[in-house]
């Protein structure tokens, strides 16, 4: 086994920010008023509300008394989170070749029980080997890469992976467009691996493959990639990620959750089911020999 499930400093930050909304709402305090009791703008009470930065004990303390929490047992409570919420995650160790913006996915998918995805260029990260993660990571927008950085995003690629085996697992659902799975990136020996990789992990009890065929006509997704994030935590809403090439939206509004939701569900309904997956494979693994 390779641990178990934790909870991570992203989800703790939108825990604690959830918490702090409501009682501030609770309280009839404004973000304007919140923002003037700890030194700070609206601005930056909305970020700490979303969970969006760390928490100084201070502030949290002082945000506490405003909001009338009294209580020693439970105002302690909420500090001890702000504390776990600033330590680290183990993906901090790769902060050197990922961008800042990434860091808050990599602390979503530790913490996540479920995710669900839309590929349509690369097979999804989880999922990758390691020779066809280092040929995405040549492709990276930046140029060329130095060979220790490519080996550092591969060995981060294969830690991220221990979530699929952890107690308990994590659950992967990803929808692929046939194109990704015909793209020899890295080359043709690569791809094959990789479509061996693929075929093995769906015998996986927790992680399911569908595969959209190329003669599709078309489906409601046309908006590009995207993952649904689903916790175990209570307190957490689900997210939708979209990443860009400079940055990533993280969507938990109700009504975004569901559109990407329905999205998905339509994509899934519509596309051969996971138990054909194995005859796609093989077929497309037919081509390469």
């Amino acid at each position: 086994m390779a641990g178990r499930s934790v909870v991570g400093p992203t989800a703790l930050r939108m825990m604690l920010g959830g918490h702090l909304r409501e009682l501030r709402e609770r309280a009839g305090v404004s973000r304007t008023d919140a923002g003037w009791a700890i030194r700070a703008s609206e601005s930056k009470i909305s970020r700490l509300e979303l969970g969006r930065v760390g928490f100084k004990e201070r502030d949290v303390a002082d945000l506490l008394t405003l909001y009338g929490v009294h209580e020693a047992h439970e105002r302690d409570r909420l500090l001890d989170l702000a504390r776990e919420a600033n330590d680290p995650g183990w993906w901090h160790r790769y902060g050197d070749v990922t961008p800042e913006w990434f860091d808050a996915y990599l602390g979503l998918e530790a913490t996540a029980e479920l995710i669900r995805t839309y590929e349509i260029q690369f097979v999804p990260g989880l999922l990758q080997t390691a020779d066809y993660a280092r040929a995405v990571a040549r492709l990276g927008p930046s140029g060329t890469r130095p060979d220790s950085e490519i080996e550092r995003l591969v060995a981060l690629r294969t830690r991220r992976q221990r979530a699929l085996d952890r107690e308990p697992p994590l659950k992967l659902w990803a929808v692929i467009e046939e194109a990704v799975l015909r793209r020899p990136i890295g080359g043709t020996a690569v791809l094959r691996d990789q479509l061996d990789a693929l075929l093995e992990a769906t015998t996986r009890p927790n992680v399911t493959v569908q595969i959209i065929p190329l003669e599709s006509s078309g489906h409601a997704a046309t908006g590009g990639a995207f993952s649904l994030l689903r916790f175990p935590q209570r307190d957490l809403p689900d997210i939708v990620y979209l990443e860009h090439l400079t940055s990533a939206l993280y969507l938990d509004k109700r009504d975004d959750v569901e559109t990407y939701t329905q999205a998905l569900e339509l994509l899934a309904s519509t596309s051969p089911p996971p138990q054909q997956t194995e005859r796609q494979l093989l077929r497309l693994l037919q081509r390469l020999a």
